[in-house]
C-alpha cells in the first residue's frame, strides 16, 4: 500500500484512496475493513475513513453487516451482464444525444485515446489502459450534455472497472476493443449514427465475451 497520506483534503484523500485499493485488488472482496487499522495506515483519524466507508457502501463497494463488521462488496459475475447491458443502452442514448456536436477533433480526440488504450495494453498496464478506455468513451458522453446520464454511466462503469481488474489474467483479446473502438470511430467519420451506435453495443457485448471463467 501507499504512504500516508499528505494533502489538506483529508476527507477526499481517503475515499479515493480506498477506493482506489478496492478496484485495484489491494482490498480484496470479502476483506474486513477496520477504520482503526485503515486510519492508521492512510495516516489520519479515523472520522475520515468512517465517511469514506459510508461513500464506498452508497456505491456498493464495501457492505455493512448489521452488529457486525465492513467488508468489501463480493464481485458477483454472473450479474455482471446486466451491468454491461445497461451501460451499452446508455451508451447508445449519450451517443444519440451528443451526435450533432461531434467534431472532427473530438473525433481524433477518440482515435489518439485509442492508441494510448493499445499502447498500455500492449505494456500490460490495465489501469492505465482503463483510463484510455474511459477516456474514449468520455468524449461523447460529455457531448451528451446530459449531467444525469453522465453520472449514472460512471457510476455503473465504476463497478465495471473492478470487475474488469480483478479478473485481469482471465481476459481474453482484450486487446482487440482497439479495433471495435476504430469501428466507432469509422461509424462518426461517416456520420451514420445507427452504425455507431451498433458499434458502441458491439464494443460492450464484446467486452462482457472476453471473460473467461
Amino acid at each position: 500500500m501507499e504512504n500516508k497520506i499528505q494533502r489538506t483534503f483529508v476527507r477526499q484523500e481517503a475515499y479515493a484512496r480506498l477506493r482506489n485499493w478496492i478496484l485495484d485488488g489491494t482490498l480484496a472482496p470479502g476483506s474486513q475493513l477496520k477504520d482503526k487499522e485503515l486510519a492508521a495506515q492512510l495516516g489520519v483519524s479515523r472520522t475520515p475513513v468512517r465517511e469514506a466507508l459510508l461513500r464506498l457502501e452508497d456505491e456498493g463497494l464495501v457492505k455493512t453487516k448489521p452488529n457486525s463488521s465492513t467488508l468489501v462488496s463480493s464481485i458477483d459475475f454472473h450479474d455482471a451482464f446486466h451491468l454491461y447491458s445497461i451501460v451499452w443502452t446508455l451508451e447508445r442514448l449519450a451517443l444519440s444525444q451528443a451526435f450533432g456536436s461531434i467534431t472532427e477533433k473530438h473525433i481524433q480526440n477518440m482515435a489518439e485515446a485509442n492508441e494510448r488504450f493499445l499502447e498500455k495494453m500492449k505494456a500490460k498496464d490495465r489501469l492505465s489502459a482503463l483510463e484510455a478506455d474511459y477516456e474514449f468513451h468520455s468524449i461523447y458522453l460529455k457531448l451528451s450534455n446530459n449531467q444525469e446520464l453522465e453520472k449514472i454511466i460512471s457510476e455503473l462503469k465504476t463497478k465495471l472497472q473492478r470487475l474488469d481488474l480483478y479478473y485481469f489474467e482471465k481476459i481474453k483479446n482484450a486487446i482487440l476493443s482497439y479495433d471495435e473502438h476504430m469501428q466507432i470511430i469509422d461509424a462518426l467519420i461517416r456520420k451514420d449514427l445507427p452504425l455507431a451506435m451498433e458499434a458502441i453495443e458491439h464494443n460492450w457485448k464484446n467486452s462482457f465475451n472476453r471473460f473467461e471463467l
